[in-house]
């Protein structure tokens, strides 16, 4: 087994103000992206130029904030956003959801289309290998704060998190997410990425690669208590919102490959 590392969740206290370690996490991602957006954007055939990056890292913030907000609401809180609409602006409760983050990011960048007069197929391709840094450093967050742990196991690394009241050793599996949805979905789009493909392919293969490696870390990751196992003794949540994903992006990458219109 190995110690749980003691991280203070707040990264910097002035006075009545704390600015938290998750927090940082989101300003991070976002910076990470913008820095590569704004290298990307300067390569042949980029659908955006540098300077309009700015404007799709706002885009992409806000439907992030929303939508996650929103989406936590609608997926995990049981109805709660009907009751109290209000509760999306009240941020210290905590309380966010990739999937509908997801949904508020492409919502966002379909108006940035709109607004600014870019092709959408080709921007969702080009914001595709942005996302899974800034995945990757939510998840480290998730660990900081001792939340989203694993299901209890024997594995040598297992740990023991001092917010858990049954004091049980569980997979880290924050760090399996970490990895997995994060460091190496990074790796597979900046590779694919770098040559010609088709139109629409980073996109699917962003769908499918998130749906997959968030389906198999599911299996090490402790179900929500409120919720528990959605079908079958053993699908999550997080598998059940992520099927559609799998499926849609399989079927976006055969036919990118079908109409082979490159770019």
């Amino acid at each position: 087994m190995i110690q749980y590392p003691q991280i203070d969740p707040v990264a910097v206290s002035l006075g009545p103000v704390s600015i938290y370690w998750y927090g940082l996490t989101y300003v991070g991602g976002l910076m990470f992206a913008w820095w590569l957006g704004r290298q990307r954007a300067r390569l042949p055939n980029s659908p955006i130029a540098e300077d309009q990056v700015d404007d799709l890292i706002f885009y992409a913030a806000l439907g992030i904030i929303l939508g996650g907000r929103i989406g936590y609401a609608l997926f995990y809180g049981g109805g709660s956003l009907f009751a109290d609409p209000l509760r999306i602006f009240r941020l210290w409760e905590g309380g966010m959801a990739f999937h509908g983050g997801f949904i508020g990011v492409v919502i966002a960048m379909w108006f940035l289309c709109r607004h600014k007069n870019i092709a959408f197929p080709a921007l969702v391709d080009f914001i595709a290998p942005l996302a899974p840094v800034g995945l990757a450093l939510g998840r480290l967050g998730n660990f900081i704060n001792q939340e989203l742990w694993g299901r209890p196991t024997d594995v040598p690394w297992a740990m023991v998190f001092p917010n858990d009241p049954q004091g049980l050793a569980r997979h880290p599996s924050q760090l399996y997410q970490f990895a997995l949805e994060g460091v190496l979905l990074f790796l597979i789009l900046f590779w694919f990425t770098r040559t010609p493909r088709p139109q629409w392919s980073a996109a699917g293969l962003f769908l499918f690669g998130y749906g997959v490696f968030r389906s198999l870390a599911e299996f090490f990751r402790e179900p929500d208590a409120h919720i528990g196992f959605d079908a079958l003794g053993w699908v999550t949540r997080g598998q059940l919102l992520s099927l559609p994903m799998i499926a849609l992006g399989l079927a976006i990458i055969l036919w990118a490959y079908r109409r082979n219109d490159r770019i």
